[in-house]
């Protein structure tokens, strides 16, 4: 069982940034794929990116490629997703999600309660 609880959303003018973090609970973090998924208001969950268990594989929606960068710290139970040249359509909550698989699709099987990031033009 994993638990997870997203921090750092908040408002932001456009071109600005943010840090979100996922603090998990559990001593199997360092086993799982992380990913970042983000779900605007009359929109479906749409996949940000993910982290492979030991950071040495990061995938990126095309959206934020370039932008965005997911990190992990697997001593401190934590992921993060940096995000820079921030823009109102990035307005959403952003939710994190652990899992053994890798992929692109919500199907994660733990997820955290989102936070919510909003970007003013």
């Amino acid at each position: 069982q994993v638990q997870l609880v997203e921090s750092g959303g908040g408002l932001v003018q456009a071109g600005g940034s943010l840090r979100l973090s996922c603090a998990a609970s559990g001593r199997t973090f360092s086993t799982y794929t992380m990913a970042w998924f983000r779900q605007a208001p009359g929109k479906e969950r749409e996949f940000v990116g993910w982290i492979s268990w030991n950071g040495g594989i990061v995938d990126y929606a095309d959206s934020v490629k370039g932008r965005f960068t997911i990190s992990r710290d697997n001593a401190k139970n934590t992921v993060y997703l940096q995000m820079n040249s921030l823009k109102p359509e990035d307005t959403a909550v952003y939710y994190c999600a652990a899992d053994t698989i890798m992929t692109r699709v919500p199907k994660y099987n733990y997820w955290g309660q989102g936070t919510q990031v909003t970007v003013s033009s």
